[in-house]
């Protein structure tokens, strides 16, 4: 999609670009955190309280463990802190994405695995026991879960024939939602997400009690600022991948005119569904304790793989009738 220089420049910084993903990105974490305090029948923290945190461990000093590599403990959070927000720049948000084009769809799959590798890099070169220990955890989940994650999410892409975000968006415009043509690929989305953002029951990296932090340990600063923004960037991106390719994202099967008014709605359905998907992954965080390593290991190869190739025969089994494009 062709784009004016200006324009474009306004989506890439303000909207729907990074301004907007980092004020969506505290008020996802604010909603987090409140959701999951009503439920445990807390009050939770004012609105701008995530944004006040973000400020102040900005603030905090920056404290190198002994013998660290200094400028790739300050590059990893902010490698992975690009990653994400350069994958949402592919997500659609009030339409098609100026920057979409085929193969976007394995682009951004890739670009948010980058997070949990710096992870596992920091807890790796902090020469900290309890953050080696949780970095090794971070890289053996990732080979756990990633598998039947990537497939869920590229189901969709092999119904719809494309290999676009914003072109599987649009297919579901004109058929219906892939949620309900691929409900397996669905909940498996939704648990690979929870797993790939460290989300209770799947926070088994960072496990407080048994090894304090796990690759947090030694982040202090801006470096742990940037850490804990970059999930939460990678939770409004990870949100907005799976409205797009199984809820059709903010398109609509019908056209609206003017065009402004065709934005605003198609923005309002971007904010429901990630709102929605956020309501999910928040009650899944509250309703469950950590589970270990080794039942991960069970549940991602047993249960979360077979359903997946379960899906992907039932996909194919469409694709032979005539379903899809």
């Amino acid at each position: 999609m062709l784009m004016d220089p200006l324009l474009l420049a306004v989506y890439i910084l303000i909207f729907p670009g990074f301004l907007f993903l980092l004020a969506y990105a505290f008020f996802l974490q604010y909603l987090d955190r409140k959701i999951a305090a009503r439920m445990q029948q807390r009050v939770g923290p004012p609105l701008l309280q995530p944004f006040a945190d973000f400020i102040k461990m900005l603030g905090k000093e920056v404290i190198d463990p002994a013998g660290v590599d200094r400028m790739a403990f300050d590059a990893a959070p902010v490698v992975a802190l690009a990653a994400a927000m350069t994958a949402f720049l592919y997500i659609p948000v009030v339409g098609e994405s100026p920057f979409a084009f085929q193969g976007d769809l394995v682009l951004v799959l890739y670009l948010l695995t980058l997070p949990t590798i710096a992870l596992f890099l920091l807890g790796w070169l902090s020469r900290n026991v309890f953050s080696s220990v949780g970095g090794v955890r971070a890289v053996t989940m990732l080979f756990i879960y990633e598998v039947p994650f990537f497939l869920a999410l590229l189901m969709p892409a092999l119904m719809a024939g494309s290999w676009s975000i914003s072109e599987i968006a649009a297919w579901q415009g004109k058929h219906t939602w892939f949620a309900l043509f691929q409900p397996i690929g669905f909940v498996v989305g939704l648990i690979g997400l929870q797993a790939k953002l460290e989300r209770q029951p799947f926070d088994i990296p960072e496990a407080e009690t048994e090894i304090v932090a796990g690759p947090w340990t030694e982040l202090t600063g801006r470096r742990l600022a940037l850490m804990h923004l970059t999930m939460h960037v990678a939770l409004v991106a990870g949100s907005g991948l799976i409205a797009a390719l199984f809820l059709g994202g903010p398109l609509l099967p019908w056209t609206i005119s003017p065009p402004w008014l065709s934005w605003i709605a198609g923005f309002a359905m971007f904010l429901g569904k990630t709102l929605a998907i956020l309501l999910i992954l928040a009650s899944i965080k509250v309703a469950m304790g950590r589970i270990r390593i080794d039942q991960l290991n069970d549940i991602g190869w047993k249960y979360l793989a077979s359903a997946t190739i379960l899906q992907v025969a039932i996909v194919l089994l469409m694709g032979s009738r005539g379903v899809g494009i």
